[in-house]
């Protein structure tokens, strides 16, 4: 096969993903399966823009086919085959869909900021492949992004309940910047990570501090897509999150933690540190599947850090890359991330 068709198949996931996200809120009435989805599509440009080797690349895009082979893809069976002729909706009818669904929730903080992340990775692949799916495709797409509308910023905070997310005040916290540009918020939220001190293995800790590297490398993707407006009016909401996450900033082992989650329980286990990272070929030795892919962020955290560093100047911000570390699982040892 060429070239050209090597870089085809390659790009058979990002349709797996697009197909993962836009019959998630049909297939299981949810929003959340979706993950996968974004996942997937995150694997492809993860693999793509970090100069990896063919051999770690191609034991990525392995595991990323077999993820979407379980959760409703088909990379490389006829139903990853390109859409073509009159079913397939212009890329610019498509984006305009998807953005208009946004449109209803992008000033406000939901779910850590998913509504923007679906909406930006389904973009991000359409751009690529040049247009995808009928308009009833894209329609699922519009409606699970709409489905977060009047949504909780999340629903596990240390140092904050749910209600108290909602009604942070940003605009006038002197200690927050003024962010006007996607090098500016990456340098921003590296920099917000490494001021951590400990890590704590809770959707409460370490999932938010995954989730602010891709909700806002979610906005950074609107904004290189050309939607300034919109990348703008999501900085508020990213700044509330990570105003939030500083009430976990220096906690330490003998302090009291004011957890509010259903699902995270005191004592809080610290995260372990992983000693290889997705960029090494080391990292990828062995099967995911046996933690599920960690529901989808095995792909979307290393995709959005390194997309974060990657704006930076080399050498920026040393810290952040010991403290994602402790955001990835370490596939030998079997730890990292909760769903």
């Amino acid at each position: 096969m060429g070239a050209n068709g090597n870089e085809e198949g390659e790009k058979r996931i990002l349709r797996d993903g697009l197909s993962i996200i836009a019959g998630c809120k049909s297939r299981t009435g949810d929003i959340w399966e979706a993950h996968f989805g974004a996942a997937a599509i995150a694997s492809y440009f993860f693999a793509r823009d970090n100069r990896l080797d063919e051999a770690t690349a191609r034991r990525v895009r392995s595991e990323a086919a077999a993820m979407v082979a379980r959760y409703g893809g088909n990379s490389g069976g006829e139903g990853a085959e390109p859409r073509v002729g009159d079913a397939c909706l212009p890329s610019r009818e498509a984006e305009r869909m998807v953005m208009e669904a946004l449109d209803r929730s992008i000033d406000g903080l939901h779910w850590v900021g998913h509504n923007v992340i679906y909406a930006a990775m389904s973009l991000l692949a359409i751009r690529e492949l040049g247009g995808w799916g009928t308009r009833a495709d894209i329609e699922g797409i519009a409606e699970l992004i709409r489905a977060f509308e009047r949504t909780i910023p999340g629903r596990s905070w240390i140092g904050h309940t749910a209600s108290d997310g909602k009604k942070m005040n940003v605009d006038e916290d002197v200690s927050l910047p003024v962010i006007e540009d996607a090098s500016q918020l990456s340098a921003f939220v590296l920099s917000e990570l490494a001021s951590v001190r400990t890590i704590y293995k809770a959707e409460a800790h370490h999932d938010l501090l995954g989730h602010m590297l891709t909700f806002s490398h979610a906005l950074n993707v609107l904004h290189d897509l050309g939607y300034r407006d919109e990348f703008r009016r999501g900085i508020g909401p990213i700044l509330k999150l990570a105003k939030a996450l500083r009430a976990s900033r220096n906690l330490g082992e003998k302090e009291a933690i004011a957890l509010y989650s259903p699902v995270d329980r005191l004592p809080l286990a610290k995260a372990e540190r992983s000693e290889r990272l997705p960029t090494e070929p080391e990292y990828w030795v062995e099967d995911f599947g046996r933690h599920d892919w960690d529901f989808g962020h095995v792909f979307k955290f290393p995709f959005s850090f390194y997309d974060h560093l990657n704006r930076l100047p080399a050498g920026s911000i040393p810290e952040a890359v010991d403290r994602f570390r402790y955001l990835i699982i370490d596939n030998l040892s079997g730890t990292g991330s909760i769903k």
